[in-house]
């Protein structure tokens, strides 16, 4: 195992951080390589819940190095908070390391997000207002400061003695009435300094000697195929490339090391934010979904998902675009009970069926779904789940297997991991 990769197949909100944690067993490094802490992976150890947002799922398994690659954007206020936190619940994450090329997001970048997000319109994405967008655009303009640039005072001095003015004058512009102080912003970013200085360093050349090594690495991407920049539904999607390339890009690793592609699909479909969603459902089928699954909200906003049937369309794009290997379909339990299941496999528009996603947003916004319905299975109780896992795949109700025969059939990509309920017992590896 050179390399694994696991992508989110949807709109995010799929279950990577459970995926992620599981598969994290057979790794000795895992790599977050995109987004910034507008993502949130949940990962459920026996009774202890974990929130992830810029930290890998893996750092609670001591023995494994877990590295934030350059292509995510940290926010040093939060990174800050989850490595507290984890202290605090007997975690000493000193198996976290940090690419200098990594972007920061700026005090300044949060209030941007906030004033632009105000200003768009039709146009709004939804964003967390955490500053994402606005650090990815610092990225492209060549103007954004760096994890490594924490290191060098002269360096900050310099590049804040032109960033503030800047930043100040569209701050007013955007109608926002903050002021900024230089001085302030450097001297947090130099207690940053003292504070992450253990953890900064060239992940890129630490990860090409692990892999030449023969150490087992596993990428773990953020938010879904249908929130990349590039790939998504534009624009409402997310500021990062959240596909499989990305994973190359943003830890600075060579593609041949990527031998296994995961990509994660829940057993329905979920999405927070704006945008159309042709499969959605609304009244008490919603309500199920959502409360069954303990609750459809997102892990870093806290808004409420919206909830569809799986959409097969959606999942034929992803497998394209990503190269999958596998699908690992989370929340099946929660799909329990009903009966029948329905499965988006087309779009009607204007006449015309459409098996494969538009990138036209107002085409997209205007397909209606073409339903398949399929047998439900009974639900049962969480300890009978787990024996099932433990018995093996056959125990599993026999019109959940054809639920997924259906959709490794309708992917063209075979389902390798099951899971069916939040913690790692939960969880049927069925790759060969």
């Amino acid at each position: 195992m050179p390399a694994t990769v696991v992508v989110g197949a949807q709109w995010g909100d799929e279950g990577k951080g459970k995926i992620v944690d599981y598969c994290a067993q057979n790794a000795e490094v895992i790599v977050r390589f995109n987004g910034g802490s507008n993502a949130g992976h949940t990962v459920l150890v026996g009774e202890e819940l974990f929130r992830f947002h810029l930290i890998p799922s893996g750092t609670i398994r001591r023995e494994v190095l877990n590295i934030v690659g350059n292509g995510v954007v940290v926010d040093p206020s939060v990174l800050l908070e989850e490595i507290e936190e984890l202290k605090g619940r007997g975690y000493p994450v000193d198996n976290l390391k940090i690419s200098e090329r990594a972007h920061m997001v700026m005090p300044y970048h949060r209030i941007l997000d906030g004033l632009e997000e105000g200003l768009k319109g039709s146009l709004k994405a939804g964003t967390t207002m955490r500053g994402i967008g606005p650090c990815y655009e610092d990225k492209a303009a060549r103007i954004g400061l760096r994890m490594g640039d924490l290191t060098d005072e002269g360096v900050l001095r310099e590049r804040l003695d032109h960033l503030v003015p800047l930043k100040q004058r569209l701050i007013e512009a955007y109608g926002g009435n903050e002021v900024l102080s230089e001085e302030s912003l450097l001297d947090q970013c130099l207690e940053y300094s003292r504070q992450f200085s253990a953890y900064i360093t060239d992940t890129s050349l630490l990860l090409h000697q692990s892999l030449e090594d023969g150490k087992r690495v596993l990428f773990e991407g953020a938010q879904g195929t249908h929130l990349d920049i590039d790939h998504g539904i534009y624009p409402f999607g997310t500021s990062s490339n959240c596909v499989t390339g990305a994973a190359a890009v943003g830890s600075g690793v060579g593609i041949r090391h990527m031998e296994e592609v995961i990509g994660v699909v829940k057993a329905f479909t979920s999405r927070v934010g704006t945008g159309p969603f042709p499969a959605e459902l609304s009244g008490s089928h919603a309500s199920y979904l959502r409360d069954k699954s303990l609750g459809e909200y997102g892990t870093t906003t806290g808004r409420p998902r919206r909830v569809g049937w799986l959409d097969l369309v959606m999942l034929r794009y992803s497998a394209r675009v990503n190269s999958l290997d596998y699908l690992a379909v989370t929340k099946l339990d929660v799909l329990a009970g009903l009966d029948p299941v329905k499965v988006c496999v087309e779009y009607e528009f204007d006449g015309q069926i459409l098996r494969h996603f538009p990138a036209n947003m107002n085409v997209f916004a205007r397909c209606t779904p073409v339903f398949e319905e399929l047998n439900g299975w009974k639900d049962i109780s969480e300890d009978t789940w787990k024996e099932a896992v433990k018995a093996g795949y056959e125990e599993f109700p026999g019109e959940m297997r054809e639920y997924l025969d259906f959709l490794a059939k309708e992917s063209g990509v075979p389902v390798g991991i099951a899971s069916v309920g939040p913690g790692r017992e939960a969880t049927m590896d069925m790759r060969s």
